[in-house]
């Protein structure tokens, strides 16, 4: 079933509801509201009467004539009234009722006796309820001489409330229509913009990601879903150009090594040779075999952590500990290039995460130092604390990196032009690798450079927190 169709169905039944509901108790209410009203009006025209009939010394004798003559108020045309004897026969009766024979019920006697008025409804065929008050007269307060009768007719309530009724199952069902249309129009103006958004994905859908949702909407919830969905689009875009980019990298990565095998081994091969050149050929080969190796063990390192499959230990690390190790392993690595490794200010930090990984990051940050640095050049290690955060930095004095290119370092396989003059060796995958740990320890990584004159790396880690 359409959601435009569903909608207007929940909103009609919604409405009927609540329609029916209010017209049932507002009908409930008005006939109690009508009906008391003529109660009152019949008490107080009772108590009028008995007031008037005992203060005016008319008691024990009554005369039609006299009666009528002195309380005219007892023969209004909405009213009728009957005066019975303690026996309960009628001695007066108005003239309005002549047509009408409405007996003294036994209740309205006995209530009588105790000194009560009682309120009746009678039915006789044919003819409109009849509501009535029965109320007693009594002698100087002691003696119950008469019971005066006073009643109305409910025609008129009746016809009001028939009338109101038809007024109700009349005007309920248009309202209701009303309302549905309503709703089916509105339904559909709000759908609208789905409806473009279906269109616009199907677009999107057929391969041509670069296509977003221009649609001016209020800041509503069918708003927020355009720009959901229009950054959504966005995240796939980057994400499907990102693994392009990484496919395509990846394979002249791959490539250049298996270009250089193939090469030599075609050239060594065209005529026999002395031993010395198959062997060097051999070594060549060797190391161009380590590099793929490096970078498809990196590759799946990286992939793997992507799918979160590489499971980080979280246990107390000496960071001081940790960046001296790193620091004598550094030393043995730039001797080769005349490289000082050097410690600069060291202070006790402490954080909470895998020893392992951490190292590895470190290790990544020290050798690039040392692999792009000048001869004779100076690294130099740094850690100290600042609030509840461990800084760690790596400072070379080497090539450096162009502020265009210092964003785009943390990507996968990328390498600055400079980086590849400068030293062959590398695969581009090794600040991506100490990003990802760095974030996966709830800290971050970043750099400063100037090119030609040296970079700076620096892991921010938060601190583990002290033993109580």
């Amino acid at each position: 079933m359409p959601l435009r169709v569903r909608l207007t169905l929940w909103y009609g039944s919604a409405l009927a509801t609540v329609l029916i509901t209010f017209s049932v108790v507002l009908y409930v209410i008005t006939a109690r509201n009508l009906r008391d009203d003529v109660d009152e009006s019949l008490k107080e025209t009772a108590a009028t009467a008995v007031r008037s009939l005992e203060e005016r010394g008319f008691l024990p004798l009554l005369d039609e004539e006299d009666l009528l003559s002195q309380f005219p108020e007892l023969a209004r045309i909405d009213k009728f009234f009957q005066i019975f004897s303690p026996s309960g026969t009628i001695t007066i009766r108005s003239p309005n009722i002549k047509r009408y024979e409405v007996p003294l019920s036994q209740k309205a006697l006995e209530t009588a006796f105790l000194g009560q008025s009682l309120l009746e409804t009678t039915k006789y065929p044919n003819e409109p309820q009849l509501r009535l008050i029965s109320a007693p007269i009594t002698y100087r307060g002691n003696f119950l001489y008469y019971i005066v009768q006073v009643g109305t007719s409910m025609e008129s309530i009746e016809d009001t409330l028939r009338h109101f009724f038809i007024l109700l199952t009349v005007a309920v069902p248009i309202a209701l229509a009303v309302s549905l249309a309503a709703g089916w129009f509105l339904a559909g103006r709000a759908l609208r913009p789905v409806d473009a958004i279906t269109l616009a994905a199907q677009r999107i859908a057929g391969g041509d990601l670069s296509q977003r949702l221009a649609m001016q909407t209020a800041p509503d919830e069918i708003g927020r879903l355009v720009e959901t969905f229009n950054n959504m689009i966005g995240r796939l875009e980057a994400s499907f150009r990102q693994i392009r980019q990484f496919t395509s990298d990846a394979s002249h990565e791959l490539r250049t090594p298996l270009t250089v095998m193939k090469g030599e081994t075609e050239l060594v091969l065209r005529r026999a040779r002395p031993l010395e050149d198959y062997h060097t050929v051999l070594e060549s080969n060797l190391e161009e075999i380590d590099r793929m190796a490096r970078i498809v063990d990196e590759l799946l390192f990286l992939s793997r952590a992507d799918m979160g499959a590489v499971k980080i230990e979280l246990l107390p690390v000496s960071l001081e500990a940790l960046v001296e190790d790193i620091h004598r392993q550094a030393t043995v690595l730039g001797q080769d290039r005349t490289i000082e490794v050097v410690l600069g200010t060291i202070v006790p930090a402490r954080v909470q995460g895998d020893e392992l990984r951490l190292r590895e990051l470190l290790l990544n940050l020290v050798e690039n130092a040392v692999k792009y640095s000048n001869p004779k050049g100076k690294v130099t290690i740094n850690l100290i604390t600042e609030g509840q955060q461990a800084i760690i930095s790596v400072t070379d004095q080497g090539i450096g990196i162009a502020p265009d290119n210092q964003h785009k370092i943390f990507n996968r396989f990328f390498r600055t032009v400079e980086a590849r003059t400068h030293t062959k060796k590398g695969t581009g995958l090794g600040l991506a690798i100490c990003s990802w740990i760095a974030e996966t320890h709830k800290g971050c990584i970043s750099v400063q450079s100037e090119l030609g004159q040296g970079s700076t790396f620096t892991v921010t880690l938060p601190l583990a927190p002290r033993p109580a």
